[in-house]
This record gives structure tokens, sequence and C-alpha cells, in this order.
């Protein structure tokens, strides 16, 4: 196993020999997963026609058909097909595969591209930098910029915008703005891309998110919003798991909290839990303590019981760096 922090691979040295490489993402993929991964294929494709390119990720939600190729995603393994090379991106661990693991696992060679702090190294080479904004950041620096056509452009530049919360997050440093405005001299329409892909929902999203915050709720002096979407929900307004997304973002913006917590169920008893803070508590922490993982500001984890028991297990972690935190401060 190779590990390279903050040493920059060399594309090109992985690549050799190969004649079959196969890119896959995180479950439930997000702006990220899916704009690292679509602008490696489509560079992939351009710069190495050679090469039998696949992709693997699971249903891309509606808003990025903007990016091109994302017809070319597959969803499914073909019989018993096997890679020279598996590129795993955005994914911090075997498990947040998903359906694409068996690829990944039987592999000739495996290279994992991932900027989470949670990632354990668990391919081949590993390109791991915990500082950067996103995967596609990463993505951005393996490519040679004078071949990166537009199309690829768009995809990185939409996985960076939608990872740094459209450039606000802390993430978001001098290098990462540097990238997006090289991004932007190859012609793309960046306002766009984050208008349709990141700011824009469908009805149904602008529905499921009212129901978020109508029911939301303050906890530990006020310092803590939780919000819970229940499988009921989700079923009466015919809403997809996509149609989740940015909900614990906007609860965080609320004034005085510290920290977002949303749950969405997944199965009776089984939900699936996303944390953003706003900087005080490093809720990647929290996410790995019960099996998660993630980001200092943004983690996320699944987990087993009731709403109220995954609530007070969280919260108890929460309040400890919150109390932690303010016996510092004295």
């Amino acid at each position: 196993m190779e590990l390279m922090n903050d040493m920059k691979i060399v594309l090109e040295d992985v690549l050799r020999g190969k004649r079959s490489v196969a890119l896959g993402g995180h479950i439930r993929p997000d702006g990220d997963c899916v704009g690292s991964a679509l602008g490696l294929y489509m560079y992939l494709k351009e710069q190495h026609p050679e090469l039998e390119t696949d992709i693997y990720l699971e249903e891309v939600p509606e808003a990025y058909g903007l990016i091109e190729c994302t017809d070319e995603v597959k969803s499914r393994i073909p019989g018993d097909k096997k890679y020279d090379l598996f590129i795993c991106l955005d994914c911090g661990d075997l498990g947040r595969l998903g359906f694409s693991s068996p690829l990944f696992e039987s592999a000739e060679e495996t290279l994992c591209i991932d900027h989470h702090v949670s990632n354990a190294a668990f391919a081949d080479v590993n390109y791991i930098v915990p500082d950067a904004s996103s995967t596609s950041e990463l993505v951005f620096t393996l490519l040679d910029v004078s071949r990166i056509s537009k199309r690829v452009a768009e995809a990185l530049y939409m996985g960076i915008a939608h990872d740094t919360g459209v450039f606000q997050y802390s993430c978001t440093s001098p290098r990462t703005m540097e990238i997006a405005a090289e991004l932007m001299r190859k012609g793309i329409d960046g306002s766009n891309i984050i208008d349709k892909t990141y700011y824009e929902k469908t009805y149904i999203q602008n529905q499921i998110l009212g129901r978020a915050l109508l029911e939301s709720m303050l906890i530990l002096d006020k310092r803590c919003i939780v919000s819970v979407i229940r499988k009921r929900s989700m079923e009466f307004f015919h809403a997809k798991p996509s149609d989740l997304e940015g909900i614990v973002s906007q609860l965080r913006l609320t004034k005085g909290v510290e920290v977002a917590m949303f749950l969405h169920e997944t199965e009776t008893h089984k939900f699936k839990v996303s944390l953003r803070s706003k900087g005080k508590v490093d809720v990647s922490r929290i996410a790995q303590y019960f099996g998660g993982g993630g980001h200092a500001r943004a983690a996320g984890v699944t987990m087993q019981g009731s709403s109220h028991d995954v609530i007070n297990n969280i919260t108890e972690q929460i309040e400890l760096q919150l109390n932690r935190e303010a016996g510092e401060e004295k």
C-alpha cells in the first residue's frame, strides 16, 4: 500500500501498462463525487482513447445532468467484468463504495483520490489530502491543464463549487480560487453551473425542505438544531434521497446554532445522519465514533435505533465537545 498524502501522484505513471480502467464513487453521489468522477472519466476518454474506460455510480441526481456524459454512467456491474485499474473517488472507505466494490476488489491495481480526513488509505495507491477543498480539486492537480477541455472543466468546477458551498466554506483556500479561475478560462459558464446544479430546486425539493425546517427543533441551549424526515414523508412527497441534498446546510445557517443534525429514515429504525458545524465542533470525530466519517465541518453516519436514541447519542458527543471548548475559553 502506498500513501501519498501531500505528494502528488503522476497520473501517467499509474496508467502505464493499463488497458482497462474503471472509476467509481461513494453511495448517494453528491456534486463533488459526480464532478470529480465524470471530470476524470471524460479526460481519460479524450486523452487516452486506447484505454477501455468505464464509470460506475449510483443514480446521478437529475440536477447534475447539465454535465456531459452523465448518460454513460453505469449503475450495475456487467457480468464478471475485471479491470486493470480501479480509481475510487471521493470515498472514505470501501464500504461507502457500494455496488461497485466487487470491481475494486477484483482489479489488478487500485487508486484512491480523496480529501476525507477519515480515509484510512485502503487502496494500493492513495492520494489523500484532507486540507483540499474537494476531490475535484485534487483531480485537477493530476491533469495536464493545457489538455483540460471545456466539458471536463465544467464537471470539476461543479464539484469544487458544491463541496465549498459555492466558495464560502473554510476549506476554500487561495489555491482553490486559483483552480476555479483556471477552469473558468476554459470558457465555462460558472454562474449557470452553480445556479442549475446547486441553487435551483424542484417543487418537491422545496416542499420537503419546508417540512424539514417547519419540524426542526433547537436543543443544547439552542446551540444545536435537529430535523428528521421519515420514510412516510418521503413517500408522501414522492421524494428521492437526492431531493434531501442541501437541507442540513440550510439548517446550519440558523443564527446562534453551532451544529446542525439532519436525520433521514432509510428503513424502519435506520437513519442516515448528516452533520454540519460552524467550527467549534469537529463533527468528523463524532461521525467516526459511531462508524461514519467526513470532515471537521461536514460529516455523516448511518445509525440504527429510534430517532430519539440516535439524536440523544449524537447530542451527547456534541455536548462533550462544546463543554470542552467552553472550558478552554475560561
